[in-house]
């Protein structure tokens, strides 16, 4: 029981939940901001990268960042959420190095967000996610197979102790 409790199931996917959470409501104002005047940030921000298509792409990095915010927080799809947070934060960690170099105070919190976004790219969205409630309510078999070869792989406390 205790080691149900101070190991990897409960603790991570609270870990995860925590992660979600903060990182799409800390991110989600700076989607909301690029729309409030897309030009500007097509301007200072995409143009300066020769890309084609500014507003468009300005559009696009706008709704990743709030609908990937949005995913991240509800769990829902969370994968392709954090996949798009990703994809937008790696074109901003872009920007930054090129335009003002490797400078470390512009690149910490978009190293920050990058990360958060990567580990639930990897990890997945944890017990505490919708997308766990519709896993377990459209195959509930499937989840039982997960925990069982979980449990195959998780080693014993016995053999560590021999």
């Amino acid at each position: 029981m205790l080691r149900s409790v101070l190991t990897r199931p409960f603790l991570t996917d609270f870990g995860l939940l925590i992660l979600r959470v903060f990182t799409g409501v800390l991110l989600i104002h700076h989607g909301y901001e690029k729309l409030a005047n897309i030009e500007n940030f097509a301007a200072a921000f995409v143009r300066p990268l020769h890309l084609p298509f500014p507003i468009t792409l300005s559009y696009l990095a706008a709704f990743s960042e709030i609908i990937g915010s949005w995913l991240l927080i509800t769990g829902l799809l969370t994968r392709f959420g954090a996949l798009a947070i990703a994809g937008t934060i790696s074109v901003a960690i872009y920007h930054a190095i090129v335009v003002n170099g490797f400078n470390i105070y512009l690149l910490e919190l978009l190293g920050l967000y990058f990360a958060a976004a990567a580990m639930v790219l990897a990890a997945g969205p944890g017990r505490f996610s919708l997308d766990e409630l519709l896993v377990r309510k459209i195959a509930p078999s499937a989840r039982a197979q997960a925990e069982k070869l979980d449990a195959l792989l998780t080693p014993n406390a016995a053999e560590f102790q021999n």
